[in-house]
């Protein structure tokens, strides 16, 4: 269900977005005490409230900047803590059943409460959590929206996955944090490029392909250009095997069609339980050991919780220190 739009396209919607000046001269700017909520205050005009944000499913009215801010998907999680903000209340990803929050991020929402399970979120407990804001897409909760959004302002991103770059920018303008969204996408971006020199250099001058594969309970799946590891796979440069070379989400490929997720970096991961999945089947099929990746020692296991459930700024900064050392080469910073 992503939205396949051309990256470019994203790129301006987010540029134009993150600059945009959305408060009026009546507003009030909101700093201080940051109470349970842990938010820091924004300075200049981004802060300015209140503000009107255009979404998915309407229009919210925010009257101040949140400070409560309830995240109803990894990549809000994701995208909230990077801006300075512990959410009152989150949801833990989709595929990890026996709940929890991603670890990667544990030191930053120590007093988030689980409002889950993700699919159907609680919202009796969202509403005693007295948020001033609620995140989240058509594509998780458009069934729930009017409920949520009777509780507070409530904003959704159209899908996500591959236009994470596009809802930073949207979640940005709802909090007012804005020029804090710019620059931390500005400073990945950078890494991103630095990372796809040193890796070129190394190289010789060419780029290796690389590939991503995700054991889930079903058919195997490979991670195509319209996916947030795919992005972040642009970002850095590395080509892509043909078969991964599309404008698509995912491919979903059988044990005996595994072939294609041949590339000189394979990078694998598992989604919840492994014991679900056909991992064990698959990786001991004749057609998995052909690849050249597994003759060459070039697959690696990667965390299942950044490189798809992760789908923001943190989580790709992660990928960006497992790429580098699958490439042999020194992690940006």
């Amino acid at each position: 269900m992503n939205r396949r739009l051309p990256v470019a396209v994203l790129a301006v919607a987010l540029s134009t977005t993150l600059l945009a000046a959305c408060g009026s001269d009546g507003g009030s700017k909101q700093g201080g005490d940051a109470a349970q909520s842990g938010a820091s205050a924004s300075t200049g005009a981004s802060a300015v409230f209140p503000r009107s944000v255009t979404h998915a499913a309407g229009t919210a009215q925010i009257k101040a900047q949140p400070k409560r801010v309830v995240v109803l998907d990894s990549g809000e999680l994701d995208d909230v803590t990077l801006l300075g903000i512990t959410p009152v209340g989150a949801v833990s990803p989709h595929m990890k059943t026996e709940g929890g929050f991603p670890n990667y991020l544990k030191d930053k929402i120590k007093d988030t409460k689980d409002v889950g399970p993700m699919n159907e979120p609680n919202l009796e407990l969202i509403a005693s959590l007295k948020p001033d804001l609620i995140l989240s897409s058509k594509v998780r909760h458009a069934k729930v929206y009017d409920q949520l959004n009777a509780i507070a302002p409530t904003v959704l991103a159209e899908t996500t996955g591959f236009p994470w770059k596009e809802n930073l920018a949207l979640y940005a303008q709802a909090l007012g944090k804005e020029d804090e969204a710019k620059k931390a996408l500005a400073d990945y971006q950078a890494r991103a490029a630095k990372l796809g020199e040193e890796i070129k250099a190394k190289n010789g001058g060419t780029m290796p392909t690389a590939s991503v594969v995700r054991f889930v309970a079903g058919p195997t799946r490979l991670y195509a250009k319209a996916s947030y590891s795919g992005v972040v796979l642009k970002d850095v440069g590395l080509a892509r095997p043909a078969a991964q070379d599309v404008d698509k989400n995912i491919i979903e490929v059988s044990a005996e069609q595994v072939n294609q997720a041949d590339a000189d970096l394979v990078f694998v991961t598992t989604a919840d339980d492994p014991s679900k999945t056909k991992e064990s089947e698959v990786q001991q099929t004749p057609v998995w050991q052909s690849l050249n990746a597994v003759k060459n020692g070039k697959v690696f296991t990667v965390p299942d919780e950044t490189w798809m459930s992760g789908i923001g700024v943190q989580a790709a900064d992660a990928m960006l220190g497992d790429i580098a050392k699958a490439a042999g080469v020194d992690a940006p910073k």
